[in-house]
């Protein structure tokens, strides 16, 4: 599959990246809970596709948490809602407005603002809440400041106007959120983006013999395929 396992490094502005893409059609899920509670790993999520005889091709984390791993904001899993739309304004990145919602399903991946969102919804098969936004129409978020000294390593997703794919990415270094958004418009050149989080950003990527470490996480997002 060139698509899910396409995981490579980049550099953007003397910044390294690692990238991921998935193209419309292939296997790409969210997880969050399993029988025993949340899977906070990315380990954890390999051991339940073992009964499907499937593997994750890459995950990274998919949005911010609470203290117990449930969703921040609207977490949409196999068509199902398990946690309701936020669009107040808010602390933290998050309520940081615009924020967004990364929804794909038959149709394709789209990042849609969240206000607009709750007006017109699409149909989601699997969806995530983040914020703030980075991308809008190819515009970058209002406040993001080119001079900020707020670094961290960062990870998000983008996608392009028709749908048709995903990128995934995270810094390999701390980096600002102007940066990081740039690399979604002027390098990959796509129209829209979302933040997922911030510090504990990990990613899952056997074909670069990575597997990111840490705290238990809440929402994962990962690209499946069969597994041997």
């Amino acid at each position: 599959m060139a698509g899910a396992s396409a995981c490579r490094d980049e550099v953007f502005e003397g910044a390294s990246f690692t990238l991921c893409d998935v193209s419309r059609g292939e296997d790409l899920r969210l997880f969050l809970n399993g029988p025993d509670g949340p899977y906070g790993s990315f380990a954890a999520v390999n051991r339940a596709l073992e009964a499907e005889g499937k593997t994750l091709a890459f995950a990274m984390n998919a949005g911010m948490y609470h203290r117990d791993l449930s969703p921040v904001g609207l977490f949409i899993a196999e068509g199902r809602e398990q946690a309701p739309l936020i669009t107040r304004a808010g602390p933290g990145n998050f309520g940081l407005l615009p924020n967004g919602v990364f929804c794909w399903g038959k149709d394709g991946f789209r990042v849609i603002e969240s206000r607009s969102f709750r007006d017109s919804a699409p149909t989601c098969r699997w969806a995530t809440q983040s914020g703030p936004m980075l991308l809008l129409n190819g515009a970058l978020h209002p406040k993001l400041l080119p001079d900020s000294d707020s670094l961290y390593v960062r990870n998000g997703v983008g996608v392009p106007a028709d749908g048709s794919r995903a990128v995934f990415a995270i810094s390999n270094e701390a980096v600002n959120f102007h940066l990081f958004a740039r690399l979604f418009r002027d390098h990959l050149g796509l129209s829209d983006a979302l933040y997922f989080d911030g510090s504990i950003s990990r990613l899952y990527s056997p074909a670069l013999g990575r597997s990111d470490l840490g705290f238990p996480m809440g929402p994962i997002v990962g690209a499946v395929i069969p597994k041997g």
